[in-house]
């Protein structure tokens, strides 16, 4: 189970990282390139992604 949460933290950084990139203009060819909000709220889904991972390491 502690490895299901660990993948699915791992994505959600890289989807957070993703929206982060397209929301700052960084990545062109979506309708999400260059909205604020998704500037935002990568970075967001990226730390729940980094909380998840660290509390399923931490699960004995």
């Amino acid at each position: 189970m502690r490895s299901l949460f660990v993948a699915l933290g791992v994505a959600l950084v890289l989807i957070g990282a993703v929206w982060t990139a397209q929301g700052l203009g960084y990545l062109e060819g979506s309708p999400m390139t260059d909205v604020q909000a998704w500037a935002i709220i990568g970075p967001l889904v990226a730390g729940l992604g980094v909380a998840l991972v660290v509390v399923a390491a931490r699960r004995t």
